[in-house]
């Protein structure tokens, strides 16, 4: 299940159901899988219409694409990407929830560890050179919108807001996500981990490195055949387990983690012995689709 809300991060989700074409192609997927050739061919359009959709589906997160040999020929096969859609409305300022929200920079990590091929960047320029992870360590990096690496871990030391008799309740983390192939490969899925304070929380595998249409926010300069943009996706620790997205992933919950201390630690993880060793890329502000960093929220009762 992908949970939405109102706020304008979710626009290109309603952009892309706000057209009669793109929800015929949904109900045509929601069928079967179908190549953009077969979707024209039932909806009686041009070839290159349905492509224009399809990459409106897919910056929605709401259609993946992958690319499969046939007829001696490469055809890309498009498929949904969730079942339900959950819009969360704006509650009442008397029934809002208690949270402690902080937005976390994508360059302001405390340990890396970075396999080539890999780099980070700011909104203006790159940092240092590309595939040297010497630049990871570059005092600019504070200020880095953007950065991807093909194995390794990245961590970010966050401090715990929890006053004494505030128990806590969900932690969600909200980031812009995807693979990191050498140049862009929307095919390349990759196992990223996700570990809080040393304990494994779940394994996402992301389905690859979009770069096909430039990131809403990607600024100008940005060199055309390297990623663009990734996934929102959305992680939640609640009693019961870990969730992505509304779907359980795993059975750690609260309980499993170590949340008395006065700071925590959020790693992401690509490791040697994953399935899919497909990299990871991280979009910050002024970057892909949300123009967002990280954020990490504390829900907590009194």
């Amino acid at each position: 299940m992908l949970k939405a809300s109102t706020d304008s991060n979710w626009l290109p989700l309603f952009e892309a159901l706000a057209s009669d074409v793109r929800l015929r192609m949904i109900n045509l997927l929601a069928k079967r899988p179908m190549s953009g050739k077969e979707l024209a061919g039932e909806l009686g359009l041009s070839s290159a219409i349905i492509t224009m959709h399809i990459r409106k589906l897919e910056k929605a997160g709401l259609v993946s694409t992958r690319m499969v040999r046939k007829d001696k020929g490469t055809h890309k096969i498009c498929a949904l990407a969730v079942d339900q859609i959950e819009i969360q409305m704006p509650q009442a300022d008397d029934a809002e929830e208690n949270v402690h929200e902080m937005s976390i920079p994508i360059g302001h990590y405390t340990r890396i560890e970075a396999k080539p091929t890999c780099g980070l960047a700011t909104r203006t320029k790159v940092i240092g050179q590309y595939d040297d992870p010497r630049y990871f360590m570059e005092p600019e990096r504070m200020h880095a919108d953007i950065l991807w690496f093909s194995q390794g871990f990245v961590e970010y030391t966050i401090p715990n807001y929890l006053l004494p008799g505030q128990k806590p309740v969900k932690v969600e983390i909200a980031l812009e996500i995807g693979s990191e192939a050498p140049e862009i490969n929307e095919n390349y899925p990759s196992d990223i981990r996700f570990s809080l304070n040393g304990t494994d929380l779940c394994t996402w595998t992301s389905p690859g490195d979009f770069g096909e249409v430039r990131g809403k926010f990607t600024p100008d300069w940005w060199h055309r055949r390297v990623n663009q943009y990734g996934l929102l996706k959305v992680l939640s620790i609640q009693e019961q387990g870990t969730y992505m997205d509304g779907q359980l992933l795993s059975q750690t919950g609260l309980a499993n983690l170590e949340l008395d201390r006065n700071h925590w630690t959020l790693r992401l993880s690509v490791d040697e012995d994953a399935l899919h060793v497909g990299g990871l890329t991280l979009f910050g502000k002024g970057f892909g689709n949300y123009n967002q960093d990280i954020m990490f929220r504390v829900y907590y009762e009194e």
